[in-house]
């Protein structure tokens, strides 16, 4: 990010109790990057990662993309808040991966035990609440913007969301781009949003019965919290990764709305709700991981709903998802500077 910084950053590692997609108890991490200048209340800004299959890639832990957002927002004055979401970092067990619910609960209570270590820690914050987070980490963000004015608004305010790239329509452009023939930049999206509603809803009685072979054995070992992307990318089909599927399990998302993988993907759907906060959705036109129609279905649809204060916007048009990523944090960090007391 091209910021100059105005203070020094401390970074603190939180480790929290929060729920998981099942509502039973569980352990939660997160990052917290706080300015170093005493004696000043700072807003709290949430910025949600994008996607980690490597556990300790996480930004309590790593100096990422992710972690730098933080530091970057903290440097500005802000008490950058970076949870690390369940099955990362400090948390047992598979990232319930695009997961809305559990994305929200475990942000909520990351914002939760922010503030409770800051109040412990003689840190001020002011009130302010803005929420942002780019890719995997933009349905994140959607999903605590969501979260907060549906559940908390007795405790927290958002006053101003800015969610990234993210896909928000995971039964309609999302499920349209993994049923096409197209070959995506990150195949492993699919077979991680695969596993991930696999272990949350319990689709099939086993993988075997949602993936044929020989995926049903290759793909589940790689999600062990240590193999990379691109080493599982290079597992799957490069192209109609649909094919991965059973032919019937196919069928039915085409032709079943009551189709067990149908419904978790629309379960996990961002755009059925009115955001009341100003809200501005990022987006490049040359974005080929998370097509642009899905921040573009999330906008038609708070706008037919009656959001007033809400815009989509291409902060450099034509660029890819990767070369989006640094001018949409800019363009919500220099937004979030113009309402940050």
């Amino acid at each position: 990010m091209n910021i100059t910084a105005q203070y020094g950053v401390n970074r603190y590692k939180v480790v929290y109790e929060t729920i998981d997609p099942l509502g039973g108890r569980t352990t939660a991490s997160g990052g917290l990057f706080v300015p170093t200048q005493a004696g000043i209340s700072w807003p709290l800004v949430s910025y949600s990662h994008g996607t980690i299959t490597q556990t300790n890639q996480v930004p309590s832990v790593a100096l990422t993309e992710d972690t730098f957002a933080g530091l970057a927002f903290a440097s500005v004055g802000y008490a950058g808040v970076a949870a690390d979401l369940l099955g990362l970092g400090s948390s047992p067990g598979l990232h319930p991966y695009l997961h809305a619910r559990s994305e929200a609960t475990a942000s909520v209570d990351m914002l939760r035990a922010a503030r409770s270590f800051c109040a412990s820690n003689n840190i001020g914050l002011n009130g302010q609440i803005f929420v942002t987070g780019y890719s995997g980490g933009g349905h994140t963000a959607m999903a605590l913007h969501r979260e907060l004015e549906r559940y908390h608004t007795n405790e927290f305010t958002v006053t101003a969301s800015a969610p990234m790239a993210g896909p928000y329509d995971m039964s309609g452009v999302a499920l349209n781009d993994i049923l096409s023939a197209r070959c995506p930049p990150n195949p492993y999206y699919a077979a991680y949003v695969l596993m991930s509603y696999q272990s949350v809803y319990a689709l099939a009685s086993s993988w075997s019965n949602l993936v044929v072979a020989p995926y049903d054995s290759t793909i589940p070992p790689l999600f062990n919290g240590n193999t990379g992307g691109s080493t599982i990318n290079n597992a799957m089909p490069a192209c109609n990764i649909s094919t991965v599927l059973w032919p019937a399990v196919v069928s039915s998302l085409t032709n079943d709305p009551g189709c067990p993988l149908y419904q978790a993907l629309r379960d996990n759907d961002l755009y059925r709700w009115k955001p009341v906060a100003p809200t501005r959705l990022y987006h490049c036109s040359g974005d080929l991981d998370v097509l642009p129609a899905n921040s573009q279905v999330a906008y038609n649809s708070f706008q037919a709903q009656g959001a007033t204060q809400v815009q989509l916007i291409d902060p450099q048009p034509g660029a890819d998802h990767s070369g989006c990523a640094i001018p949409s944090l800019e363009a919500a960090k220099a937004w979030f500077d113009t309402l940050k007391h």
